[in-house]
């Protein structure tokens, strides 16, 4: 009777679910297999049976189909992130690594949301756990970013940033191994004003050019006309390096190369040579020597007993033709204009004056003192630009334009390969920046306290050093050139001749 007293109470039990069943409406009747189905997750991992009272039996927990879409949910949230963990970077697995050697006597079962840090609110004093950043695929990394470079302040003025280019070179290091020792030479002259003068530089650079051209040889393959200008490019690549091509350079320049393009191939390199050379030394001839006497017996002419010619820094041109009206027996005087920093007019001072002639040196800020006493005004040329304006030394125009004032003539000595095609309207587009180490006043040389150096490293000072400026043509009375004396608006009809030439 005992063993059948618990058999006879489970068809009870069973009848009373049935009777529930059936109570439950169609709803249940359809889907018998979900109400019955029981979760298998929620089952202990140890095996021990779980006891429920007959009450629990009768009404059991049942999983509705949005509840079982969330654990799906849930699960693959689950292995999304496990992937994620997996696909870390090495130096996160470092990282986390040895935080779990820094916390060291943990449990290794311990979970990953007891060693998040948690964060206090401060009104309700509830914790919270601090959110992780969010971790990147490692196709999204962002490259590490490089400390930033303190910024050093630039000495350059904003206003004439684009006359500034590389820095002069002082030195033959990094020099190409194709360049001549003669350009090298010339470079550096240059570069440390040596030679200085847009004739100077003109004569030397063809006079190098020519040395490059004997001690060349056409390489096997190629042709003369071909490879010469390839070479001589490197030549003027290092020159420009050293200091910017005059407009006279690049006048000069430009004919050798067309002459070198219009040798025969089947010329003989020898034959081609002494062709080169000898062409060269008649544009030496013609175009500088011969057209410099032209121009210094036309403008000698133009002194008179008793004159004071007024001239600015130093222009060989200029320089010859006083001597050259000296030595015709006239009798005038010369006021040397001069300014820094290259202080031309020293050196054309000192050459009158051993001469025998009578001169007075002064710089620019005492012009308006003699300019009255100027009967003509002299004045050298870097170039004359198409629409007949004077680029020089900077300081010409402020002669000029006093001169103007003071209703002196002004006549400039020109030679023709000075002359451009290129139109300027200021100094501004088109100049030559000097280095600003030029600047350094003898006051300055002779205190150290007051040296260059602690100028340039203070934060306010700012150097500027332009190498020269631009004359109205309306404050030039007369140019002189080989082929005569003509108004600064016939420079463009003269440039054409001598280029057609």
């Amino acid at each position: 009777m005992s063993s059948a007293t618990p058999n006879s109470s489970a068809p009870g039990v069973c009848q009373k679910e049935v009777e529930n069943d059936s109570s439950n409406g169609a709803e249940k009747s359809k889907k018998p297999q979900k109400s019955e189905k029981r979760d298998t997750s929620l089952a202990p991992a140890n095996g021990v049976k779980e006891v429920t009272n007959k009450s629990a039996e009768a009404k059991p927990d049942k999983i509705s189909g949005a509840e079982l879409k969330k654990r799906r949910m849930a699960e693959k949230a689950a292995k999304r992130a496990q992937l994620k963990r997996e696909q870390q970077t090495p130096s996160q697995d470092a990282q986390t690594s040895g935080e779990k050697e820094r916390a060291g006597k943990g449990p290794a079962t311990q979970s990953s949301q007891s060693s998040e840090p948690r964060i206090q609110h401060k009104t309700t004093g509830s914790t919270a756990t601090a959110q992780k950043p969010l971790q990147l695929r490692p196709s999204q990394h962002q490259a590490p970013q490089s400390i930033p470079e303190p910024k050093v302040e630039t000495k350059k003025i904003a206003f004439f940033s684009h006359l500034y280019g590389t820095p002069r070179r002082t030195t033959i290091a990094g020099a190409g191994k194709d360049v001549h020792p003669s350009v090298l030479a010339l470079g550096l002259q240059m570069s440390n004003y040596v030679v200085c003068g847009s004739n100077a530089r003109c004569v030397s650079t063809i006079l190098a050019f020519k040395k490059v051209i004997n001690a060349y040889t056409t390489p096997p393959g190629t042709s003369l006309p071909r490879h010469l200008t390839i070479h001589l490019s490197s030549q003027i690549d290092y020159l420009v390096s050293c200091r910017p091509l005059s407009v006279s350079m690049g006048n000069v320049i430009r004919w050798l190369k067309l002459l070198i393009s219009r040798i025969d191939p089947d010329t003989s390199e020898s034959d081609a040579k002494s062709g080169l050379c000898s062409a060269i030394d008649n544009f030496i001839r013609e175009r500088i020597t011969v057209a410099g006497q032209a121009i210094s017996s036309s403008a000698s002419s133009k002194i008179r007993d008793g004159d004071v010619i007024l001239t600015f820094a130093k222009s060989s041109i200029v320089e010859r033709t006083l001597v050259e009206a000296y030595r015709q027996g006239k009798i005038f005087r010369v006021i040397v204009v001069d300014s820094r920093p290259l202080n031309e007019g020293r050196n054309l001072a000192r050459a009158l004056t051993h001469l025998g002639l009578q001169v007075q040196y002064l710089l620019t800020h005492a012009l308006s003192h003699v300019i009255q006493d100027a009967s003509k005004v002299f004045l050298g040329a870097h170039a004359m630009m198409s629409n007949g304006r004077l680029y020089s030394r900077i300081g010409t125009a402020l002669v000029a334009m006093m001169a103007k004032e003071a209703d002196v003539p002004v006549i400039v000595l020109c030679e023709s390969i000075k002359f451009t095609d290129k139109v300027a309207l200021d100094s501004i587009a088109f100049n030559e920046v000097a280095p600003p180490e030029e600047l350094g006043y003898s006051a300055m040389e002779t205190h150290e306290e007051e040296s260059p150096e602690k100028w340039r490293d203070s934060k306010n000072f700012q150097p500027l050093n332009l190498m020269y400026d631009l004359t109205p043509e309306e404050c030039i009375h007369m140019v002189i050139t080989e082929f005569g004396s003509l108004p600064p608006s016939s420079v463009p009809v003269v440039h054409r001749l001598s280029t057609n030439a």
